[in-house]
């Protein structure tokens, strides 16, 4: 079958017959079928603002979708209302419009509005044939429109800093410090999920820069890294490589570095002599893309790479278009989810690809980790020193090599360092902490488990993986950590290298065929087998999971990500921000980062004051993140260990994260019931602001706080664009009035990082904790911001179980009538067990009055559950 495409192929073939009587009497079905020699296009409804679009080769016209992970199953679908002209094939839902041109055969997306959202460029539907080793594939590629002034936003956690995507390449493949999901987020009101459980191309630039190794001498750096079997010291040897290109005109081009192994240690590109990607890593993805401006004529091309890298270089101009590619693929199949809003998209996103659940409260608390425990002892004192220096933590992690001389991954402790491990439980229980613990989904072959593992056939063929995809070798995994380690009355699972490592599944034979065509997806299979597992053997605890890679759907599944092994300097803090918002734009609320730095510098690290002003900036963003941690490698993470600046200021974001508990843990509850994520890039709250659409470095945590990390040294202020909006923003420390639609110089003195309250917002604060055992919800302070009308829903329940998924949670709907001066109390929705009926509020009115956490009472309230009005005027 030669390359196809229905835009050319069905030209004057898609107005049936006796057009005019059908738009008189449209009809309503679930799904729109065309056929044409050159293949069969599908258009099925999904809900009522989500369409799923597949476009498949003759041979497989008949056959039925594969079980799709990213989209629930067994869903009804709703009825589109079809009607055909001259013109078009016109598909209509209550939320998104789809037409089919009649004479290119292009697909064109409508809001509810009738607005514009998306169009394939015509004649771009391909199906090329191809081969995966013995077997018949397809390349699969579509290109879409992107006009001017689009953003787009997604894709996951990357390393390459970019936060705006129009014309920016990515190869999506899962590795350490990359997390691939094919979804993006526009500021046009649509998402795109691209549904392919194989590697992506994003943007892919079509011509190949020639390099050539310069025989120079090379410079070898000795480097500690983390490997699959432990720590291990490396020699790396740089060198270099050079060529030429040339652009017949000025403009911007986009460029993706290949290093040609599965895992890179630096991205390093020069363009006539200029900088163009400096990231150097121990553990780095093989590819980054990058966009630059250039002049028309011949250009100069320097590559800094590893002595065993292949570099290659691909280049293009940037176009008014996104296209996305899979090389392994048996048909085209992508969904388009209308807005108009943000929020509106992930509500639909939510409906068909899943909930994501609430989090056990003790997940939004301080989770301390450092690389690593080497014993119960250490745990516990540990723990202990923290309650001593009050200093809230909730959560202690557990990393690899517990498990001694038992093996790797032999789900077992070493006796000699711990020598009864649910006692080490109980202890940590005791002292209103909670343990998590590092499970790999690797198994070594020569340990007493990997022998059983072997025997029965559950390795994917020649590695030490687990083969997830096979029912069986899953469940056999999962008894295995049931009976050795969810019996020990663990709280937590750190699922870590789920990606799996390296790349691994390329070249490889699994129970669902090759690796490539399931390259993306082995993360989902791994989490759904935890999480459904603890879901069945312990249906009253919730389900905790970390995890280093994420698939759509997972979200389902209780697994918070984070961006694996980084470094610790300022340029790697600062490109974490747009990989953990464009996460979010992704579709996956829960993220965070190892704060501080995975690597990080060594025995000098207690004593360096450059670190210790870093340590603090990181640990300031992290406050502001999902889930709040630290971790380091080969590192004593505590931060008593730094010094009296540290542990002070660490102290002081600390307490504010456990003050902020009642905020976010209802955020928490808009997540799971709204899909809306934490942290909030600001196309969601200001679509309409093209500077805030701009910002790569701040975001909303909420819709009520605007964070902006500080992202370099010694700096007495940091500029902070505020976007516009109604009644302008407070100053979280001082309480100073800004207004929107300007860049501020804000004071940021070490232990003050920028935070701004948005007016009309409520912002509810608990009391300092030592622990989330603590929290009883019984006394509240409600942060009033003046300016402009706004609500905030706070949610509570039990925290710990899963009531709250039938109806066992409460809900008190608070607003703020600005005109009038009065916050409203809505009577109390709904009740749990334990639940308290009354609460002592403490209303406070922030602006112009000072510190928000110094400002004194204007009101104090009891709150029975019925609903009320304060005056504040």
């Amino acid at each position: 079958m030669a390359s196809s495409s229905v835009a050319n192929a069905a030209t004057g073939n898609l107005a049936p017959e006796g057009a005019a009587a059908r738009r008189a009497q449209p009809s309503l079905a679930p799904e729109w079928v065309l056929t044409t020699p050159q293949g069969t296009l599908r258009i099925s409804a999904l809900c009522d603002r989500a369409l799923r679009v597949r476009f498949l080769p003759p041979q497989a016209a008949t056959q039925a979708p594969p079980p799709s992970l990213a989209l629930l199953p067994g869903r009804a679908k709703p009825l589109m209302k079809q009607t055909s002209s001259a013109d078009a094939n016109r598909l209509e839902l209550p939320g998104i419009r789809c037409e089919v041109d009649n004479g290119t055969g292009a697909l064109r997306f409508f809001d509810r509005k009738g607005a514009l959202l998306l169009s394939e460029a015509p004649g771009t539907r391909r199906l090329t044939p191809s081969r995966l080793g013995d077997e018949p594939v397809f390349i699969a590629e579509q290109v879409f429109e992107s006009p001017a002034g689009e953003r787009l936003y997604g894709t996951g956690c990357f390393q390459d800093g970019a936060m705006d995507l129009r014309g920016h390449p990515r190869r999506l493949t899962q590795v350490n410090t990359q997390i691939s999901l094919p979804f993006m987020l526009s500021s046009r009101g649509y998402g795109l999920l691209w549904h392919n459980n194989g590697m992506a191309e994003l943007n892919t630039p079509e011509q190949l820069v020639a390099l050539s190794r310069v025989k120079a001498e090379s410079k070898a750096e000795v480097v500690d890294v983390t490997t699959t079997t432990g720590n291990a010291q490396v020699v790396r040897n740089l060198t270099r490589f050079e060529g030429t290109f040339k652009t017949e005109a000025a403009g911007r081009f986009a460029f993706l570095l290949d290093v040609g192994r599965a895992m890179g240690s630096r991205h390093s590109v020069e363009i006539d002599g200029k900088s163009c990607v400096e990231i150097a890593n121990h553990w780095l993805p093989p590819t980054v893309g990058f966009v630059v401006e250039l002049p028309a004529g011949e250009h100069q091309v320097r590559v800094n790479a590893d002595k065993d890298d292949s570099p290659s270089l691909r280049f293009g101009a940037v176009r008014a278009s996104t296209t996305w590619r899979s090389s392994v693929a048996d048909a085209i199949d992508y969904v388009v989810i209308a807005g108009p809003s943000a929020d509106e998209v992930f509500e639909g996103y939510r409906e068909i690809s899943g909930a994501t659940p609430v989090m056990p409260r003790w997940a939004y608390g301080y989770i301390h980790c450092r690389e690593r425990f080497h014993s119960s002892a250490e745990i516990v004192d540990t723990l202990r020193e923290f309650r001593r220096r009050k200093l809230p933590v909730d959560v202690m992690v557990q990393d690899w090599q517990y498990w001694g001389r038992h093996g790797w991954n032999a789900m077992r402790f070493d006796e000699a360092h711990y020598p009864d491990p649910a006692a080490l439980v109980r202890e940590v229980h005791g002292l209103n902490g909670r343990l998590m613990l590092s499970v790999w989904a690797k198994i070594a072959r020569d340990t007493e488990l990997g022998r059983t593992t072997a025997a029965a056939g559950h390795y994917i063929d020649q590695t030490d993986w687990v083969d997830f995809f096979d029912p069986k070798a899953a469940a056999f995994y999962w008894n295995n950590q049931r009976e050795r380690l969810l019996k020990l009355g663990i709280d937590a699972w750190w699922q870590d290298a789920t990606e799996p490592e390296n790349d691994d599944l390329v070249g490889r034979r699994t129970a669902a065929g090759r690796g490539e065509r399931v390259r993306l997806a082995y993360p989902w299979y791994v989490t759904r087998t935890v999480y459904e597992g603890q879901r069945q053997a312990a249906p009253d605890r919730r389900v905790m999971i970390m995890t280093r890679s994420a698939f759509p759907g997972q979200q389902r599944h209780a697994a918070a990500t984070w961006s694996g092994d980084i470094g610790n300097d300022w340029d790697t803090l600062k490109r974490q921000i747009p990989a953990g918002l464009n996460m979010a734009a992704a579709g996956y609320a829960y993220w965070t980062v190892d704060a501080g730095g995975f690597f990080r510098p060594g025995d000098g690290q207690y004593t360096d004051k450059a670190y210790h002003e870093r340590l603090i900036r990181w640990f300031q963003y992290a406050t502001f993140l999902p889930l709040q941690r630290v971790h380091g490698y080969m590192t004593d993470t505590e931060f008593w260990r730094y010094g009296d600046k540290v542990e002070t200021v660490a102290r002081q974001y600390l307490e504010l994260r456990y003050q902020l508990l009642p905020y976010l843990y209802s955020l928490a509850h808009e997540v799971h019931a709204k899909g809306a994520p934490i942290m909030r890039p600001l196309v969601f709250d200001f679509p309409q602001d093209e500077q805030a659409l701009d910002q790569a470095h701040s975001y909303m945590f909420g819709r009520a706080l605007h964070v902006a990390p500080v992202l370099a040294p010694d700096v007495a202020s940091w500029p902070v664009y505020l976007p516009q909006c109604a009644g302008g923003w407070v100053d979280f420390w001082t309480g100073e009035r800004r207004a929107g639609g300007r860049t501020h110089d804000v004071a940021s003195p070490l232990e003050r990082m920028p935070l701004h309250l948005r007016a009309g917002s409520i912002l509810p604060l608990g009391p300092v904790l030592q622990s989330t055992a603590e929290a009883t919800g019984e006394v509240l302070d409600l942060y009033v911001v003046p300016g402009a009308d706004g609500s905030f829903d706070l949610y509570e329940d039990g925290g710990l179980d899963y009531a709250y998924e039938k109806g066992g949670y409460s809900v008190i709907r608070m607003s703020w009538d600005d005109k009038r001066s009065v916050l409203r109390l809505a009577a109390r929705n709904g009740r749990f067990a334990g639940m308290r009926t009354t609460k002592r509020l403490r209303i406070h009115r922030i602006g112009n009055s000072g510190p928000t956490l110094q400002s004194t009472p204007l009101r104090e309230v009891l709150y029975t559950g019925r609903a009320t009005e304060i005056r504040l005027g």
